[in-house]
C-alpha cells in the first residue's frame, strides 16, 4: 500500500465504505452500491487518485492493474475489507481515463484471471475489455420533464412506445454502413419520436455487451453505457434531449442471464458468484449463458443497484425487464430431469420472484 513522504497511510482516509455499507451489501439490501463499488476518482489527505473496490470473497490476492502500471500483476495490490468479501485500495496519481482490470487470484485450484470492473461506469470497445476510470457528472438541462414527468408516466396516462436498437437506426451508408453515435442521435431522434407521435422511446440494451449481434441481450456491464456510441456523458445528452422534447427513456434490463466470457462475472473470484454453481439451476440450456443466483444476498443488491443506477444517474423513466418467464420457471427450456424443483416441489423459482418483487418495490 502507498505511503506518501509523511508516512500517513493514504488507504485509512480514502475509504468510501463504511460498517453499515457493508452490512447492507453482504444482507442482500444495498441497493446504491454503485456510489461505493468499482472506481471512484477521489482527493485524500491533499492527494489525487482513485480508489478501486471489488468483491471477490473467494480470492487469495487481487491487484489493480492498468495503463498506470504497465498491466503489472503484482504491484497494486488491494486490500480484504473484514468479512466483507470486497477488497480495496487507493492508487495515487491515477484519474479519469486511465484504463484498469482486476487481476484476480483465487483460493481455489490456483485459479488466475483479469476481468473487467463489475461497476465500471465506462468500459474498451469490444473486442478490448477493460474498463476506464470514468464518473457519472452531468449538467441536466431537463428539470421541467423531471418534475411533471409522474403525470406523464402515470399509469392512466397516454403511452406510445418506438422500440429500436441504437446500434442499428438510421445507419450512415456513406461511412462504411456504421452506427450513429450518441450525439448524433441526440440532434435526430428526438425530433423524429415527436412528428411520430410517440410518448415513450425503449432503447434496447445500451449496457456493455461483448457482442454486437446480441442487441445487448448478452450484458456484461451492469452499470456501463456501451462504449460503441460515446461516452457516459454522451448517452446522458441523448437523454436530456429526449426528455426536452417531452419523451420519456425505457431501458431494456437483462438479469436473467449473463454471458460466459472470461472477462466478465462469469467464475469471478474462481467459484460460481454471480451464478448458481449447479448447471441444473445456474447454466441456460437455450442461450449458452449463466443464470444469476438470486437467492445470494450481494447478488440481490448488484442487481438492484443496477436498476437503480440508471435511474438516479441517467434520468430514466422506466425498466423494460427482459426474459422474465426464463426467471420465473425453473423448468424453462429444460426436459424432465434437468431441473431441480423449489422447496415445495413446484416448478416456481421462488427466489427469483422474491427478487423481482423486492426490485418493483425499490422502482417504484
Amino acid at each position: 500500500m502507498h505511503h506518501d513522504r509523511h508516512g500517513v497511510d493514504l488507504m485509512e482516509h480514502a475509504s468510501v465504505l463504511t460498517p453499515h455499507d457493508l452490512f447492507l451489501f453482504n444482507e442482500g439490501t444495498h441497493f446504491r452500491l454503485y456510489d461505493k463499488l468499482g472506481a471512484h476518482p477521489i482527493r485524500t489527505q491533499d492527494v489525487d487518485g482513485t480508489y478501486f473496490a471489488v468483491w471477490a470473497p473467494n480470492a487469495e490476492r487481487v491487484s489493480v492493474m492498468g495503463s498506470f502500471n504497465d498491466w503489472s500483476k503484482d504491484s497494486h495490490h488491494l486490500r480484504p475489507r473484514e468479512s466483507s468479501g470486497i477488497w480495496e485500495g487507493f492508487v495515487p496519481g491515477v484519474g479519469k481515463g486511465a484504463l484498469y482490470k482486476y487481476h484476480i487470484r483465487s483460493h481455489v485450484g490456483g485459479y488466475q484471471v483479469d476481468k473487467t470492473d463489475p461497476f465500471a461506469v465506462f468500459n474498451e470497445i469490444p473486442p478490448k475489455t477493460a474498463s476506464i476510470v470514468w464518473d457519472t457528472h452531468f449538467d441536466w438541462h431537463d428539470g421541467e420533464w423531471m418534475q411533471g414527468r409522474h403525470h406523464r408516466n402515470a399509469l392512466n396516462a397516454p403511452l406510445s412506445i418506438y422500440e429500436m436498437h441504437v446500434g442499428s437506426w438510421r445507419r450512415i451508408g456513406e461511412e462504411g454502413n456504421r452506427s450513429l453515435s450518441y450525439h448524433e442521435l441526440a440532434f435526430q431522434l428526438p425530433q423524429y419520436l415527436q412528428q411520430m407521435g410517440f410518448t415513450h422511446v425503449e432503447f434496447l440494451p445500451v449496457m456493455d455487451h461483448p457482442f454486437f449481434g446480441s442487441w445487448g441481450y448478452q450484458t456484461t456491464g451492469y452499470f456501463a453505457p456501451s462504449g460503441n456510441y460515446g461516452t457516459p456523458q454522451d448517452f446522458m445528452t441523448l437523454i436530456d434531449q429526449l426528455h426536452q422534447h417531452g419523451i420519456g427513456v425505457i431501458l431494456d434490463w437483462v438479469p436473467s442471464h449473463f454471458p460466459t466470457d472470461a472477462h466478465g462475472l462469469a467464475f469471478f473470484d474462481g467459484t460460481h458468484l454471480f451464478e448458481h454453481a449447479d448447471p441444473q439451476q445456474g447454466f441456460h440450456p437455450e442461450w449458452n449463458t449463466f443464470i444469476f443466483n438470486y437467492g445470494r444476498n450481494e447478488v440481490r443488491s448488484f442487481l438492484i443497484s443496477s436498476a437503480l443506477f440508471w435511474l438516479e444517474k441517467f434520468h430514466i423513466d422506466g425498466i423494460r425487464v427482459d426474459a422474465v418467464a426464463s426467471m420465473l420457471y425453473l423448468d424453462y427450456s429444460r426436459k424432465e430431469g434437468e431441473w431441480i424443483p423449489n422447496q415445495y416441489g413446484g416448478r416456481e423459482n421462488l427466489e427469483a420472484i422474491a427478487f423481482l418483487r423486492r426490485f418493483n418495490e425499490e422502482v417504484y
